[in-house]
């Protein structure tokens, strides 16, 4: 009788699984938008009660992120940004050879990137240890040289979201153009978000900034910022910012102690 039972299960298990595995991973980031203002769900916010993140700049447009579960994210990788120990996962758009690399160190285990083959989008959805990694598409301008007639390359960039310890954080890349309302219902709420500030090479500065103002996350890291001065940036986003410069290169936060006003933190870094 028990070999029978236990023969059924296994025969449902087996049915089960396949099912299971295609659902789609869930997003506690658009939940969060989708209900109250700030609003958390009870255990998410149990978990984020003593659990840090660190947030390095290491140059450029790579930030490292450091999660309390030991995972290290490293975005727009090219591996001529490292600090400390290699990732374990590396995000990658391909404006330029600044921003990615198709011959990584083998050693890192998790390489996604935010761009497709064969003229389909990257879609990236995946769990690795304690953070959720998804990715909403934007469009890129074609590389010098490309002779096919269009402007942009469709879905060519993605704007990477990590979800760890209650914290959404979310890092543009390398972004060519202004963000739609299908974007912004994509991306959902933000925490922390990291913006390019050239005024040249990704967009212009109004357009980024408007882009910041909208998402009102509670804490802006610029990064591409050797062409713009910081301040005119700032005078762009207006006084319900405030700026926060630092001397080290990384910092640790959690969610209950991000900053009640928003926040521009400039952090040491090239």
């Amino acid at each position: 009788m028990w070999r029978l039972v236990s023969t059924a299960l296994a025969l449902l298990c087996a049915f089960l699984t396949p099912t299971l595995a295609q659902q789609p991973q869930r997003s506690e980031c658009l939940a969060m938008a989708n209900a109250a203002p700030r609003a958390m769900p009870v255990a998410l916010r149990r978990a984020a009660n003593a659990a840090e993140v660190e947030i390095t700049y290491a140059g450029h447009s790579t930030y490292f992120i450091d999660t309390p579960g030991g995972v290290r994210i490293a975005t727009d990788y090219s591996g001529a940004y490292q600090v400390g120990r290699l990732p374990d996962v590396a995000t990658m758009n391909r404006a330029h050879s600044t921003h990615y690399s198709l011959f990584p160190d083998r050693r890192i285990p998790h390489v996604l990137h935010g761009w497709g083959e064969d003229g389909k989008p990257a879609i990236v959805s995946e769990r690795i240890g304690d953070t959720f990694i998804r990715n909403v598409t934007t469009d890129i301008r074609r590389y010098f040289g490309d002779d096919s007639g269009a402007d942009m390359i469709r879905d060519g960039n993605s704007i990477f979201i990590f979800e760890v310890a209650g914290l959404c954080i979310g890092h543009l890349g390398h972004l060519h153009h202004k963000l739609d309302d299908s974007h912004f219902a994509q991306i959902g709420r933000l925490d922390i978000v990291m913006v390019p500030i050239d005024g040249t090479y990704t967009m212009s500065l109004d357009g980024i900034s408007e882009i910041t103002k909208r998402l009102r996350a509670s804490v802006v890291l610029p990064m591409h910022r050797f062409a713009t001065p910081l301040e005119d940036f700032m005078r762009r986003i207006g006084q319900q910012f405030e700026i926060d410069r630092r001397t080290d290169r990384s910092f640790r936060v959690s969610r209950d102690g991000l900053p009640s006003t928003p926040t521009v933190i400039i952090l040491d870094g090239v």
